[in-house]
């Protein structure tokens, strides 16, 4: 019987490097020869990702933070209950560029939702599940949103102001120092191949130590 996977996600503010770092943690599963998925929040599946363009769509009308929030968590169940369990339980790890903590930073931090009210939701949509590890890719923010800023089009988070992403990293590095043991945080303001070597640095032994207390 196959051990369950491991669910790694990796968070931060716009422009740390999520997608290219997680390709990084990719590469290095595939050459330890671990089966494992690539997934986002919110999206991940078609239902998931017709609600992802709800919510980042920039639109006139004006989004109010408890339908924002109640979207990210249906979009959540959606993911978590048709993709991300069932590859854990098959043996395969999970890496997902955002999830849960995304949330307490975002709506949490940047719109003022009552962190309570997120708990709350939380335990309804996902029970006891949580990531076993999370990379933190974190940098100063002027740093982010100028690397955001090449990408093209902004969605409608990117907007923001610069005091609205201050909230959000604050509260991930709350969040980061609160619970050491299931958070890793990486200096995402450097040159990439040192974030890269540090991601390697604690992404190795996870990978090794898996294998070895495989059945």
């Amino acid at each position: 019987m196959s051990e369950r996977g491991l669910f790694i996600t990796f968070e931060g503010i716009e422009g740390v490097g999520k997608s290219t770092n997680m390709q990084t943690a990719a590469d290095l599963l595939g050459a330890e020869g671990i089966d494992f998925i690539v997934t986002r929040e919110p999206g991940g599946t078609p239902l998931a990702e017709e609600i992802r363009q709800l919510l980042l769509s920039p639109r006139e009308e004006p989004v109010h933070e408890l339908t924002e929030l109640l979207m990210m968590f249906a979009a959540r169940a959606q993911h978590l209950h048709t993709l991300i369990l069932p590859a854990l339980a098959r043996g395969v790890w999970v890496l997902c560029d955002r999830f849960t903590d995304a949330t307490y930073a975002y709506q949490g931090g940047g719109r003022g939702v009552s962190l309570d009210r997120i708990a709350e939701l939380e335990r309804f949509v996902q029970g006891e599940v949580r990531p076993d590890h999370t990379f933190f890719l974190d940098a100063p923010i002027e740093i982010g949103l100028r690397r955001a800023g090449r990408r093209g089009q902004p969605d409608r988070f990117e907007t923001e102001t610069h005091q609205f992403f201050e909230r959000v990293r604050d509260v991930y590095r709350q969040r980061a120092e609160a619970d050491p043991a299931r958070y890793h945080r990486v200096d995402a303001s450097g040159a990439l191949d040192t974030v890269q070597a540090a991601l390697r640095e604690i992404l190795h032994p996870l990978a090794r130590r898996w294998c070895g207390g495989r059945v």
